[in-house]
């Protein structure tokens, strides 16, 4: 479910609103392409994920914000009590700075650099998701240097299929991401022996855009063994961090994925009975559905074999499509007047590329310049994967709360690109 609707706007038609928005004043108020982010969605989602788990005391929600980092989309999470999952010293300051206490946060990620690493046992963070023995090692030396306790899960990596996009799959054995599961034993009876390493947790994330619970199923029933295990060998394991992962509708003409509590309920089956505190790290369920992308009609252009309608978007503004070939649905910011023919339409945007395409033989209702179309359920890895490539300016964000809303992020001028960089001093 998401906030975004057609309204009777003030030109009397029907307009796509954020919330109580109208998007097509917010376009002239804004400027295009931009994006626009829906608080009541933002919460609801983090809500009837957390409520999927309100039996379970301790439970911790750590909102995974390579997702959507805007500090806008930040700082409503936290109010509600949201932990982050991060993956960098930027994305930990970005937490911090939105007031996230830090023992609300897990610091994951397979290239931890030890200046990070020190960073983040200076704040003081719940704990590490470890992901191989030189981290671990380098962890344990950086500990002991400052003379603080890393608190660790070791990233497991049980070698599942979760079903999902190549690009966006994470546990099975050809991954970059965890340790295998065999030599998992070995590397807990190793933390054991280093200086100032905590070994309390045990973490899996499988991957993402899941929309089978099967792969939990199976993960799940991995981790339950390996804590068993690590118990009987006298390790003080308080808490598993299951992950994130669970899939979202891009597309109405689909099945819907599983729900949180579909989720939950399998949760509870494989790993309720342990006794220990759950963590999870949900990026996409939250943020997916909770922004859309608008852009404007530059040309409707008629090629030999096909109609492309070019918008002032961009694959650099939104690259899901480009890098994964993701499909998301587009509308009409005016609602179409019933009976308005539709065309067959490849959706481009301005960049020298052929792979620049919003989307590919789109039925859509037909365009003219002039008219703003919305990319829904591009709130999760579309501005934070922005780039300025072509010398584009990075696209801005705004943060829509009923009636009200703010650019978190405004859009740059050329100057402020240009002034970014340096001449060598021989030219």
């Amino acid at each position: 479910m998401h906030h975004f609707a057609y309204r009777r706007g003030v030109s009397h038609k029907n307009v796509l609103h954020a919330e109580e928005v109208d998007l097509a004043d917010l376009a002239s108020a804004v400027g295009t392409p931009f994006y626009c982010y829906s608080s009541a969605t933002l919460e609801r989602h983090y809500r009837v994920f957390a409520d999927a788990f309100a039996g379970t005391p301790g439970t911790l929600v750590c909102y995974s914000v390579k997702a959507n980092s805007s500090l806008g989309v930040l700082a409503t999470l936290g109010q509600l009590g949201a932990g982050m999952d991060v993956v960098s010293e930027g994305e930990l300051r970005r937490a911090l700075a939105v007031k996230v206490p830090p023992e609300r946060i897990v610091f994951s990620g397979v290239g931890k650099t030890r200046a990070e690493m020190a960073f983040a046992l200076n704040t003081g963070i719940f704990a590490f998701n470890v992901e191989s023995e030189p981290e671990l090692r380098a962890l344990s030396e950086v500990a002991a240097e400052l003379k603080r306790t890393a608190r660790i899960a070791f990233r497991v990596n049980p070698d599942v299929d979760a079903k999902t996009h190549h690009k966006i799959a994470t546990g099975k054995a050809d991954n970059k991401f965890g340790v295998p599961f065999a030599e998992a034993p070995s590397l807990y009876a190793l933390a054991r022996e280093l200086p100032c390493i905590e070994a309390a947790g045990v973490h899996m994330h499988i991957g993402s855009q899941i929309t089978d619970l099967a792969p939990f199923r199976n993960a799940f029933a991995l981790l339950k063994e390996l804590v068993a295990s690590l118990r009987a060998e006298g390790f003080a394991i308080s808490f598993v961090n299951l992950g994130g992962g669970l899939g979202i509708p891009y597309r109405s003409d689909q099945p819907a994925p599983p729900s949180p509590a579909d989720y939950a309920k399998l949760v509870q089956e494989e790993v309720g009975g342990l006794g220990l505190r759950l963590l999870f790290e949900p990026g996409r369920m939250i943020a997916g559905n909770a922004g859309i992308l608008v852009a404007r009609v530059l040309y409707v252009k008629q090629g030999a074999a096909k109609i492309f309608t070019i918008v002032d978007a961009a694959m650099n503004d939104l690259m899901r499509p480009t890098l994964y070939e993701a499909y998301h649905e587009i509308l009409p910011v005016v609602e179409p007047a019933s009976g308005t023919p539709t065309i067959v339409t490849d959706v481009a945007g301005p960049v020298c590329e052929t792979g620049d395409y919003l989307a590919l033989a789109r039925e859509l209702p037909e365009l003219h310049a002039g008219d703003l179309i919305a990319v829904m359920t591009a709130g999760a890895y579309g501005a934070v994967l922005a780039s300025e490539y072509n010398s584009r300016l990075l696209v801005p964000e705004v943060l829509v709360a009923g009636n009200r809303y703010s650019v978190t992020r405004p859009r740059p001028g050329y100057d402020d690109m240009l002034a970014k960089e340096r001449l060598p001093n021989w030219i």
